[in-house]
């Protein structure tokens, strides 16, 4: 039998670790048990967790998708949100006609755009 420190610490760990790690406290001794070193090394260097790619990564805006413009498409938002009499204002049909032509779709307002402008038109008339 050949008398290895290796083989003599890991006997000491498995079989008498209570015993070494009294002496070695009581002699102000640093364990060189494998596990108490492989300990050491992992508190000193930190967890060992791979970085991740989430402060590198940037959330792409959404891409807004504009269906184009059919009659089938037209007739079916129609009939299901407009009153029928909509359907037959010159005005509206107007309208229609202008965003039938537009190639990239048609951006609505909303209410808040929509009041302020209607605001604005009506300060302009006012003041004429």
């Amino acid at each position: 039998i050949v008398a290895e420190p290796t083989t003599l610490r890991r006997h000491l760990e498995l079989d008498h670790y209570n015993t070494y790690q009294r002496w070695a406290k009581k002699a102000d001794f640093e364990s060189a048990l494998p596990g108490d070193r492989k300990a050491r090394k992992a508190a000193a260097t930190g967890p060992a967790v791979q970085p991740t790619l989430d402060p590198h990564l940037k959330e792409l805006p959404a891409k807004e998708v504009i269906i184009p413009y059919s009659d089938a498409r037209f007739r079916e938002a129609a009939i299901e949100w407009l009153p029928i009499d909509a359907l037959e204002d010159p005005k509206f049909v107007n309208m229609i006609d202008i965003a039938s032509r537009a190639q990239d779709g048609v951006r609505i307002p909303g209410k808040k755009a929509t009041r302020d402008e209607i605001k604005d038109l009506f300060q302009q008339q006012m003041g004429e």
